[in-house]
């Protein structure tokens, strides 16, 4: 294989061919799938919001997609959830600049995923160093303040330390199929007092009358996403946020990504009530929104986690992540797992400043995840009950 790489600025994903980007290692996973960034782009989820696509690619001899990654320039830090406004405090105190800044990301997804996209045919190391190389020298041409790769995977995050970036970890909390068979068999995993809470809150839900929807996206309507995008937006509106996806964004989904969309509703005599949007990719399904007008003892509980349990073990779908933060998932069976975040600051000061704080920090995140592996919701060893 060559090793001539010729890398370019792409300002979207729709200036890159579609099927030339699904070539790439993308390892199943839904939000680096050419569909969703498409979708993010072509339904007014972006730029208007501060994020305005630079996505890195190299090209071979031949002009055909050997590497991506997908990149945004920003000037502000909503919809990242790695929280860096403290460091654009930091700056603005000193006078600097902290914004615009690069992010290599997913818009509004706080969900693990390749970030440095490589063809199999080539070698992934050498696309990897090329990917970071133009990146950092794109960053340095731009004069931005820093460089951010969030929610990367294993093998990104040791190729990005390797580089010389500054590590960042964090916590997030995923259940994981142990060959359950069915719920109750999950259940009996659990400790007594943790297994009587769950049961309790679904027959809450069972009393309330509830009836319960899982749709794919290809068995969605029109109506269901009308209902669904109400239920999203007043979600942000009660927490003085801005609902920065649209209704067309989650319809083209349905109609692009048919077997990945799974839609859960609720029903209260004949009215939706709440919802939850997911999304399949390979072995991992990944709880993104939730919304309702109407409160009910259990429900969210009952949408958000249980029905999707439900789901994975039925069809042997081995981890289900629910989104960010949320030690109430602890519980309901969730543990805490370590999240990687990696930054390029341009001042050396910060840069040394920051790496001091981020090892400080991750010694608490370590502590923080050694405590709630104290309060473990399944059963010690011995324990029958």
């Amino acid at each position: 294989m060559t090793t001539t790489f010729n890398a370019q600025i792409k300002t979207g994903i729709t200036q890159i061919p579609a099927e030339q980007w699904q070539q790439l290692s993308l390892n199943d996973n839904p939000f680096v799938d050419y569909a969703f960034l498409a979708a993010l782009e072509n339904h007014d989820c972006l730029e208007k919001w501060g994020w305005q696509p630079r996505f890195i690619v190299l090209l071979d001899e031949h002009q055909q997609l050997i590497a991506a990654l997908p990149m945004y320039l920003k000037d502000n830090s909503y919809g990242e959830f790695v929280f860096d406004w403290a460091w654009a405090d930091a700056y603005a105190r000193q006078g600097l600049r902290y914004y615009p800044k690069l992010v290599v990301a997913v818009p509004y997804t706080p969900a693990t995923g390749p970030r440095l996209l490589t063809h199999p045919e080539y070698d992934a190391n050498t696309l990897r160093k090329e990917l970071m190389d133009a990146a950092l020298h794109y960053a340095e041409s731009m004069q931005v303040s820093s460089l951010h790769y969030l929610f990367t995977t294993e093998t990104d995050t040791h190729e990005l330390e390797r580089a010389g970036l500054l590590l960042r970890s964090g916590c997030q909390f995923h259940w994981q199929n142990n060959h359950y068979n069915s719920f109750d068999d999950f259940l009996s995993t659990l400790s007594s007092k943790k297994r009587k809470q769950i049961r309790k809150e679904r027959r809450d839900v069972a009393s309330a009358k509830l009836e319960i929807e899982l749709l794919h996206g290809r068995d969605t309507k029109p109506e269901h996403w009308e209902v669904f995008y109400q239920f999203y937006a007043s979600t942000f509106r009660r927490k003085s946020g801005y609902a920065t996806l649209t209704k067309s964004f989650f319809q083209a989904l349905a109609e692009t990504m048919p077997n990945q969309v799974i839609l859960v509703l609720a029903k209260h005599q004949g009215e939706y009530v709440a919802g939850t949007f997911n999304l399949l990719g390979g072995d991992t399904l990944y709880g993104r929104h939730w919304g309702c007008s109407q409160t009910f003892s259990g429900l969210h509980f009952e949408l958000c986690y249980y029905q999707l349990i439900d789901y994975c073990i039925e069809h042997k779908i081995q981890r289900f992540e629910a989104g960010a933060q949320g030690e109430h998932k602890l519980s309901r069976g969730f543990l805490p797992t370590t999240t990687w975040s990696a930054h390029w600051l341009a001042h050396p000061e910060f840069s040394k400043i920051i790496a001091e704080f981020l090892d400080h920090e991750q010694k608490g995140i370590e502590d923080y995840i050694s405590v709630l592996g104290e309060h473990s919701p399944f059963k010690k060893s011995g324990d029958n009950t």
